[in-house]
């Protein structure tokens, strides 16, 4: 389960990876239908997600270098482990404008990461078991503060969030290039073959990655979009029934 050499031949769409992606929209779908009667024990979820988000990082961390395999690449400071951090972050203090980052961040690209993940492991090793684990904590981390939290983005929230992931951007680009590493995959796409691997070269990569930046952020919001008219408009019912 911890071997670095064995249980290799991660097969994408293949039955344990369906079964996984199932797993975490049954979840999904639970917390939505369930909400009235989760919301009483909210708390126990909150340090349910907490403490999975915590065990996740330090354990992936911990198992890298006990096996010998741990390198600068493997530092916490792609997309998802930043996202993880910033909602370890929103369970112990309250930040409207650090959820509007975690709700485009968080969200369509950690369940993109699930739905074509770079992997080489198969179930139930360590590091599927971890990845798949991490990668559905943060959406549902998300789920949970719009469900039991109240929180909501507003449409401006597209731009503050780009505008904020292109200023991490430029010390992720710079660190890329001393220590010769690629956090965002702002170097190269991934080394599976992604939506990245479409991307081009040069400068072209990086104008398609603000496009497509633009575009997951779009799409992203459609849910809350929706949720607030829905809201809106129940609103504007009840109070013309007064």
């Amino acid at each position: 389960m911890f071997s670095v050499t064995g249980m290799q031949g991660f097969e994408l769409f293949s039955a344990e990876h369906l079964v996984t992606l199932g797993l975490f929209l049954g979840v999904c779908l639970g917390l939505v239908l369930f909400r009235n009667q989760i919301k009483p024990h909210k708390n126990v979820l909150k340090w349910i997600i907490f403490w999975t988000l915590v065990v996740c990082q330090v354990s992936h961390q911990m198992w890298l270098i006990l096996t010998g395999q741990w390198q600068i690449g493997d530092l916490p400071l792609h997309m998802c482990s930043l996202s993880s951090f910033l909602a370890m972050y929103l369970f112990l203090r309250k930040s409207v404008k650090g959820f509007y980052v975690l709700y485009f961040i968080g969200t369509l690209p950690a369940v993109l990461a699930m739905v074509t993940p770079e992997m080489s492991y198969t179930f139930p090793h360590f590091d599927y078991i971890e990845y798949f684990l991490n990668h559905s904590a943060i959406p549902i981390a998300a789920l949970y503060f719009i469900l039991f939290e109240g929180y909501r983005v507003p449409r401006k929230a597209i731009l503050f969030t780009y505008l904020v992931v292109n200023i991490i951007a430029v010390p992720i680009f710079i660190f890329n290039f001393l220590f010769d590493t690629n956090f965002f995959y702002l170097a190269s796409p991934t080394e599976a073959k992604t939506i990245l691997s479409f991307f081009g070269s040069g400068i072209m990569y990086y104008l398609n990655l603000e496009v497509a930046a633009l575009i997951v952020f779009s799409i992203t919001y459609v849910p809350m979009w929706q949720l607030i008219k829905r809201e809106n408009r129940r609103r504007l019912v009840g109070l013309y029934h007064k």
